[in-house]
């Protein structure tokens, strides 16, 4: 098995291809970053104010690109893998390992995963060329696998793995198992 290259956007050709929307716009198209931290970004907030803090990408006149936007972010929030589908079972309770992992897809230009976390809060990232986003989305543990350690893609046409889906439904398994209802008889009856 080959490695992939090291580059930071393991498993896609274009990351932006799999946003949505910016963490920071609201529903009614404003940017919530420019509102709430101000003081990371003043000439931002400054002209995000000017336009009533509408976001520069969604906005009715709005003509730009998300990787345009110096504080753009996306984090996954659909709780399912992108490539295959499995959607998480967490039990409550439990130390069991998710099914599901973060993985990134986009950091600043150059910059690991750990140290580009802290450059796109403290802003070091964002300085024109090497402009950089946090972009992740969901898989599961054995499509996050096969994606780091092949070169399998995101957008593969793929159902789940076999061990994936045991795993899921050994997972619902207790969950129903926990669901049955017992009266007290049932419970304490002694044999007699």
């Amino acid at each position: 098995m080959v490695d992939p290259p090291d580059d930071p956007r393991v498993g896609v050709d274009d990351p932006y291809e799999h946003v949505e929307v910016c963490d920071h716009v609201t529903d009614d198209g404003r940017c919530r970053f420019a509102f709430e931290h101000p003081e990371q970004d003043p000439e931002f907030a400054r002209e995000r104010r000017g336009a009533e803090f509408r976001c520069p990408v969604v906005s009715e006149d709005g003509d730009g690109e998300w990787a345009e936007c110096p504080h753009f972010r996306s984090r996954a929030t659909d709780r399912e893998c992108v490539r295959c589908g499995l959607e998480e079972r967490r039990m409550a309770h439990s130390d069991d390992r998710p099914l599901l992992e973060e993985h990134h897809l986009s950091y600043a230009d150059g910059q690991s995963p750990s140290s580009n976390r802290n450059a796109l809060r403290s802003g070091d990232a964002n300085d024109g060329e090497n402009l950089g986003h946090e972009i992740t989305v969901y898989l599961c543990r054995w499509c996050h696998a096969k994606v780091h350690k092949s070169w399998a893609r995101l957008d593969d046409d793929v159902g789940p793995d076999p061990e994936a889906l045991a795993e899921t439904e050994g997972r619902r398994s207790q969950e129903l198992a926990e669901m049955d209802f017992e009266t007290a008889a049932e419970r304490f009856d002694d044999g007699e």
